[in-house]
């Protein structure tokens, strides 16, 4: 990096975080600073739902993800549209009627207090570790690729979410959500157009379609009802559907982003203008990504996109056998070359199958440098990423793009960490504050107090956050990652609701022991399809858990099954001690 990209770094993040601090200052009343005032129109309110979603992981990730397997990925988003009507229809003006401040607080009028705090804990939890996660998640990619130190990345990236955050809560991630927002759209067109310039004379972007669509890359559609694909038109519709539902409806992250709504009409307004641009956005993202692998086979690419790769690779005793492997990727792309010439120059589906079997036979020999990496971590017990997709999009910016840029694209990510994780903060400290202090205080204390409650309760989630970060494993792809983290708890949460909307006959012990069973199956069940006990791909899980726990509260409802009320209680105890008696 040079002098002008940290120079435009450190100054559009610092112009955001000062932005939101002075803006926000002086916030007093639970009212101005949980719910924003209630200030907030529509297109403030989309743009903060979408800048909380569209986390640093989004752009680091997504691309990697389309360079790797191509468009397909977007099948996941398909649900939202789906789910931003039924949440306008059903939850904001059930929300908005009753005024609240979590969407917990509805469960206990509607069940008790002890159903409300199970959902609230549900949700500590799982965004707990998406908040560390979040932090975590452009701190390693950063820290490989520009050599900084992981945990002090960690620190300053919590550090200044926590200013801001604190010191003008919901009103404040929203008003610099919005600039962050413009930050980040600004850099991705920039890099989407600079992708396009740096393509060969002659290679316009339907070529580069073209390039792309023989070498299996803009596959969108997949209407097999196969569990062996995780992302398919089916799981998307479902699965995505369910998990929108969650997210957006019942996830105090989201919630409390449409709860600032100045009005009913201005909530659903933003959440309808989330529904319409969330998959156009994620489309786009993911072209970038099929982008970048077009440029890729017109540059030479190292067969393994983690800088720390070379490093651990010279001190091992595969250092042989890992350069054999990078002589064979130079041999495959000066292969493709010529078949991607005599493809632009004679179009036929026999030219396409070869450029299809060299891109197998690429992918193939990446899978296998990849498999050494694993070997290398695991005999000398270092932590170098096998799993590269994650620094596919990082690694064009810093050794493609102009001065200047490289800082804006980096300011990206981070601004994308920032307004996640500001969300995430917010949204913990309101649940815990109004949702489990306040409530077992009764509500005694005056409005600065719990403000001042919350303040602090920020800076513990904050500080929480950056621990997680310090210790967290990067195991999985960051974007399935966060994914994952949900959809073990989404489905259990949104079931809740769904009952308490439309199953008025269900009483409050039959929900909660039902919430706790189905918690147990739903973790057990992860699991099971991790270590390939079963076929199970972790969106159907936000399904599966819903239905579950219908089903179980609807069963401990049956008055004949549970005359004395001892049911549910004796299910659970059978529960617990199978799933104790099989992991011991």
């Amino acid at each position: 990096m040079q002098a002008l990209d940290w120079i435009v770094l450190a100054v559009t993040l610092l112009a955001i975080v000062g932005y939101g601090t002075w803006k926000t200052r002086g916030r007093k009343s639970v009212q101005d600073y949980i719910r924003g005032g209630n200030e907030s129109k529509w297109w403030t309110i989309g743009l903060s739902v979408m800048a909380t979603q569209a986390s640093a992981i989004t752009f680091l990730s997504t691309p990697g993800q389309a360079f790797n397997d191509g468009m397909g990925f977007v099948q996941f988003y398909f649900g939202v549209p789906i789910a931003m009507v039924v949440i306008c229809l059903v939850f904001i003006p059930l929300y908005h009627r009753l005024k609240v401040y979590t969407a917990y607080e509805y469960l206990e009028r509607r069940f008790d207090l002890k159903t409300r705090t199970l959902a609230a804990i549900l949700f500590l939890i799982q965004r707990g570790l998406a908040a560390g996660i979040t932090i975590f998640a452009p701190a390693i990619v950063l820290s490989a690729v520009l050599g900084w130190n992981l945990t002090i990345l960690n620190i300053i990236i919590g550090i200044l979410v926590i200013i801001y955050t604190v010191s003008g809560g919901t009103k404040a991630v929203s008003v610099t959500q919005k600039y962050q927002m413009a930050v980040i759209f600004t850099g991705m067109f920039i890099a989407f157009f600079i992708i396009l310039g740096a393509l060969p004379e002659g290679i316009t972007f339907s070529k580069a379609l073209d390039i792309a669509g023989a070498s299996g890359k803009m596959d969108i559609l997949d209407f097999s009802f196969s569990l062996d694909n995780r992302y398919t038109f089916w799981s998307g519709i479902i699965g995505g559907t369910f998990l929108a539902l969650s997210y957006f409806g019942t996830d105090q992250s989201q919630v409390q982003r449409y709860l600032s709504g100045k009005s009913l009409k201005e909530m659903q307004l933003g959440l309808i203008f989330n529904g319409i641009m969330k998959v156009p956005m994620q489309f786009f993202i993911l072209l970038i990504g099929v982008m970048v692998f077009v440029f890729y086979q017109f540059n030479a690419s190292p067969i393994h996109f983690n800088p720390e790769t070379p490093k651990a690779v010279e001190n091992s005793q595969y250092v042989e056998e890992y350069k054999a492997l990078e002589d064979k990727q130079a041999d495959i792309f000066n292969e493709k070359q010529l078949i991607i010439k005599d493809y632009i120059e004679n179009k036929s589906d026999a030219i396409s199958e070869k450029l299809i079997l060299a891109n197998k036979a690429d992918r193939e020999n990446r899978d296998a440098a990849k498999a050494i990496i694993s070997k290398i971590t695991e005999e000398q017990n270092i932590s170098v990423e096998s799993n590269d997709k994650d620094y596919v999009f990082i690694h064009f910016i810093l050794n493609n793009l102009p001065r200047g840029l490289v800082g804006l694209l980096l300011a990206v990510i981070l601004s994308a960490a920032m307004s996640s994780t500001a969300s995430e903060l917010n949204s913990l400290a309101s649940t815990t504050t109004i949702d489990l202090y306040k409530r077992n205080l009764n509500g005694t204390r005056d409005e600065k107090h719990y403000v001042n409650a919350t303040k602090w309760f920020t800076l513990g989630w904050g500080i929480l956050a950056i621990l997680i970060a310090c210790v967290a494993y990067l195991a999985e792809n960051l974007i399935e990652l966060v994914n994952i983290i949900g959809s073990i708890f989404y489905g259990n949460v949104l079931g809740i609701f769904l009952i308490a909307f439309f199953f008025k006959r269900v009483k409050s012990n039959a929900v909660f022991f039902a919430a706790i069973i189905t918690q147990i199956i739903v973790i057990s069940l992860f699991y099971l399809n991790r270590f390939d006990y079963i076929n199970l791909p972790y969106l159907w899980l936000n399904f599966v858990g819903c239905a579950i726990v219908i089903f179980i509260a609807l069963l401990f409802s049956f008055k004949s099954l549970d005359k004395k009320g001892k049911f549910p209680l004796l299910v659970l105890t059978a529960i617990l001690s199978f799933v104790t008696y099989h992991v011991v």
